[in-house]
């Protein structure tokens, strides 16, 4: 069959259509598009201020086409760059302690130029993640832009239209105190500087309300302080992502937040110091699907108006001082599917129309002050329930022992627990994360309860009665924490997959050697193990050869003893050691010097003896030998811990003098030590686990146990001798000094006016002599002071901390002054004086009244002789005011001369 002509021009047509296509790829291959130069010269501009020590601009030079670059890419057709993409990639440790960084030496550093805005074309940047320690505003960055005559600005200082995505988030050394440029990128819609340390003077509200098209804004942990409370108004007009959470705002909740015009839809403002009520009133956010106001210190009730939010999914309002009931208008959030209460001071019954919320997914109320019945009827509805938390002592669980949940959880944490546990709980196939604290509910049947508890991947049991014996019991969670609950018998059996493993402050018994070396794994990822507080007894095990993943050991306060083995300097990672007291004898092991790791070494109250070790690593934060049998010197050697924060030796018999390097301690000299919490983050796959760690201190007279590491020099109970050294008085960050019962003589400088922070300083029974310094009393911090049984002499300096008791002082017998009822010589003389001054005085007094009375008696009769007369002569009268008031003050001054 012939085709028609219709049919052969469409044939002719689509061939055509095809030759076209390959002659047009054959031209685009033939002459592919090259970067613009122009933007080649600016990328090189900007790599010329970067540090780059792995090499990831390398191929970043001028014979290789900007386009193929690292982390560039351009536009197909016209070749101008659109995206700058280099993130720093770190890799997340297992064991991070709480104040260590990520590793970022691989990462770009150095100077982050804004030439990159002169990038015509460039819509997409990211350089989060990276190590940039400035920003390069140029010549005409910043606020020198905003003197430029409209007519002749450079790019810089034009609007940017192209750029849409900035990100510069976790540069954690990047400070920033102009934020002036970012007001010119009108077309922006993402900007992230998460991490980043703005100063403090910016004005960041004003900069980033400049920005018409801003979409999503993400200032977390940007130190910022001002979050203007009083302003009424903030002009966004497109955001719907506010990120301002772990600041330092310390003011009440802005007013403008609640009067935004844009559909905003997540809010963050956790963890900073808001201290106001919520809103009454129902504020315009009729859009909010999120809203977290966790870790601040909202107080008040909850308002209703949050049952008319409609569209809320995620509220979190953890952490905070909200009183007064649940509200029932929270039934009304059908969308909602996580509500988060817990940590408050909420009381009253559960509302029962909570039922009406079928998505919710997450239900956190623990750890409130609400009362009545907790039953299945409260639950029924929560057939998407996953995460549950409830615990308050007025709660009373009755629950249906044959009920089965319509949910299967993943977390479940209940307290204040009576008679039974909820028969439900073992219905969970699904939990692996289960907390149970402060209840006295029966766990019978044992051998049910640990069966079931070897599905949990988290396991943690706080201050419960649960009252068995677990020797025969196999732990398999990967975090096992039993504290307080009363647990008998001998060590359980662990499974390879336990990594934190802590029994404190239970009744264990026996040795520990059936736990390290009976129980023999291929392969250990034990890293913590807390068997504090327990009934331990017998040689500490020398099988450690087969933990060396421990990162963390406390065995204080049990009843061991023996010598500390050497195998346990096979712990390479170990930062931990705790053995206080116990009963161990013998030296420390110099095998614990392949320790390198180390940040606190406790064996206090113990029998050890030989000398202070020499060889502890340069990490080590806390060394408390206290109590022991130590002698010999204070070894030089440790003036190298750069990073000693706590040096106690007290009560041993150590000799000879203070050394005088201990200026050496440089984190002494700083004023950060009693916020910096020492302990590390052990990640699981799910749940990070946190563990803050401690030093019990005596401080002040009282021992405690400090979580907040201070700076602190207990040397007390010795037989050192000699001067203390000047550089002792250079730690000014030093907040406690203990040089009693020794044999320290010389005099107190001038110099320990330098330890400003210093709040405790026992120098008693001592051979100190001479005189205390004036500058003492510029210690403002002092609150503990005793410089008793010495050979002081002269008068006690005036200042409130230095005159509180006698007793800092009884036994110098030469001292004189408050608070000592003995009076100073000197002080004798001038009331003498003072006394002597007064009967002079007396004299004076009475002469010079006669005067006056006399000078009285004489200007009144002249006064009264003319008064007449000028009242009847308006014209003179203020004129003769004014005479006799000169005249008066002319014969108080030359009396006042006289006198």
């Amino acid at each position: 069959m012939d085709a028609s002509p219709s049919s052969m021009k469409l044939l002719k047509f689509l061939l055509l259509c095809l030759l076209c296509t390959i002659l047009f790829n054959s031209v685009m291959c033939s002459s592919k598009i090259h970067c613009n130069e122009k933007d080649m010269n600016t990328l090189l501009r900007f790599k010329t201020g970067v540090t780059d020590p792995s090499g990831v601009l390398s191929s970043w030079f001028p014979k290789l086409d900007c386009c193929q670059w690292t982390g560039v890419k351009c536009d197909n057709i016209t070749g101008r760059v659109t995206h700058l993409n280099l993130p720093c990639h770190t890799t997340q440790p297992k064991i991070v302690a709480l104040d260590e960084k990520d590793d970022k030496s691989h990462c770009l550093t150095g100077e982050f130029s804004l030439t990159l805005l002169e990038l015509e074309f460039l819509s997409y940047l990211n350089f989060s993640n990276n190590d940039f320690k400035s920003i390069q505003y140029n010549s005409m960055g910043g606020k020198k832009c905003d003197h430029l005559s409209r007519g002749n600005l450079p790019h810089l200082c034009r609007n940017s239209t192209n750029l849409h995505y900035l990100d510069l988030s976790f540069n954690y050394d990047l400070l920033v105190d102009n934020l002036h440029w970012i007001s010119r990128l009108s077309s922006l819609q993402y900007l992230n500087l998460d991490g980043v340390h703005l100063h403090k003077e910016i004005d960041w509200l004003q900069s980033v309300t400049m920005l018409p098209s801003l979409l999503e804004l993400h200032l977390q942990r940007c130190q910022l302080e001002n979050i203007y409370p009083f302003l009424h108004y903030a002009n966004f007009t497109s955001l719907r992502v506010l990120n301002l959470a772990d600041n330092d705002f310390l003011s009440e909740l802005p007013i403008w937040l609640f009067n935004l015009s844009c559909d905003i839809s997540y809010i963050e403002l956790s963890k900073n110091q808001i201290h106001s009520q919520l809103p009454k009133t129902l504020p315009n956010l009729r859009s909010i699907k999120s809203l977290f106001l966790s870790k601040n210190h909202l107080k008040g009730p909850i308002p209703n108006w949050l049952g008319q939010l409609e569209q809320l999914e995620e509220l979190d309002f953890s952490q905070n001082f909200l009183s007064g009931p649940i509200p029932t208008s929270l039934g009304n959030l059908s969308s909602l599917t996580t509500l988060v209460l817990d940590s408050n001071e909420l009381n009253g019954n559960l509302p029962d129309n909570l039922r009406n919320l079928f998505n919710l997914e997450t239900l956190s109320i623990s750890k409130n002050s609400l009362t009545g019945i907790v039953s299945e009827r409260n639950l029924l509805s929560f057939s998407k329930l996953r995460w549950f938390k409830m615990s308050s002592p007025g709660l009373i669980f009755d629950f249906d022992p044959e009920w089965v949940p319509p949910f299967q959880l993943q977390l479940l944490e209940l307290g204040y627990v009576r008679d039974k546990l909820p028969a439900w709980l073992f219905t969970q196939s699904s939990l692996k994360y289960l907390t149970i604290v402060d209840s006295t509910a029966s766990f019978e049947p044992l051998d049910k309860f640990w069966n079931f508890a070897t599905q949990l991947k988290f396991f943690f049991l706080v201050n419960n009665t649960i009252n068995g014996d677990i020797s025969n019991v196999l732990l398999s969670s990967e975090c096992v924490w039993l504290v307080s609950n009363n647990l008998r018998g001998g060590m359980p059996r662990i499974s390879p997959d336990v990594v934190v493993l802590t029994l404190y402050n239970n009744s264990l018994s026996g040795s520990i050697s059936p736990l390290l070396c009976d129980n023999r794994i291929d392969k250990s990822n034990l890293v913590h193990l807390d068997m504090g507080y327990n009934h331990l007894t017998g040689e500490l095990t020398d099988c450690w050869n087969d933990w060396k993943s421990l990162v963390h050991i406390d065995l204080s306060y049990n009843n061991l003893t023996g010598k500390i083995p050497h195998s346990m300097g096979s712990l390479s990672n170990l930062r931990f050691l705790y053995l206080e007291s116990n009963k161990f004898f013998g030296k420390v092991p110099f095998s614990l010097n392949n320790c390198k790791n180390l940040w606190v070494l406790d064996l206090g109250h113990n029998n050890l003896s030989g000398v202070i070790p020499n060889w502890l690593g340069q990490s080590v934060r806390g060394v408390k030998l206290r109590s022991n049998q130590f002698s010999g010197n204070i070894p030089t050697q440790l003036c190298q811990l750069g990073s000693l924060m706590v040096m106690d030796f007290a009560s041993n018999r150590l000799s000879g003098p203070i050394p005088n390097c201990l200026h050496n301690f440089t984190a002494m000299l700083f004023s950060n030590a009693s916020t910096l919490k020492v302990g590390y983050m052990v990640h699981l796959p799910g749940l990070p686990i946190i563990i803050t760690c401690s030093i019990t201190m005596l401080i002040k007279g009282n021992e405690l146990e400090y979580f907040n590491l201070m700076n602190v020099i207990d040397l007390s109970n010795n037989i050192l001798s000699g001067s203390v050294p000047l550089e002792i008085y250079m730690l000014t960050g030093l907040q406690s000094l203990n040089l009693s019962h020794n044999q320290l003589l010389g005099t107190i400088p001038q110099e320990i006016g330098n330890l400003e922070l210093l709040e405790s300083i026992d120098l008693s029974r001592n051979q100190f002599s001479g005189e205390i310094p004036e500058s003492m009393a510029d210690l403002h911090y002092l609150s503990v002071l005793n410089l008793s049984f010495n050979n002081f002499v002269g008068k006690i300096p005036t200042g409130t901390q230095l005159g509180s008791t006698n007793l800092s002082y009884i036994g110098n017998p030469h001292l004189c002054g408050a608070p000592l009822t003995k009076i100073c010589p000197q002080d004798e003389k001038s009331n003498n004086t003072k006394h002597a001054g007064e009967e002079d005085d007396d004299d004076k007094s009475e002469l010079y009244s006669w005067f006056y009375m006399g000078l009285g008696i004489g200007f009144a009769v002249g006064f009264l002789g003319v008064l007449g007369a000028i009242f009847f002569n308006r014209r003179c009268r203020h004129a003769y005011f004014r005479f006799l008031h000169r005249v008066y003050d002319f014969v108080i001054q030359k009396m006042n001369s006289i006198y």
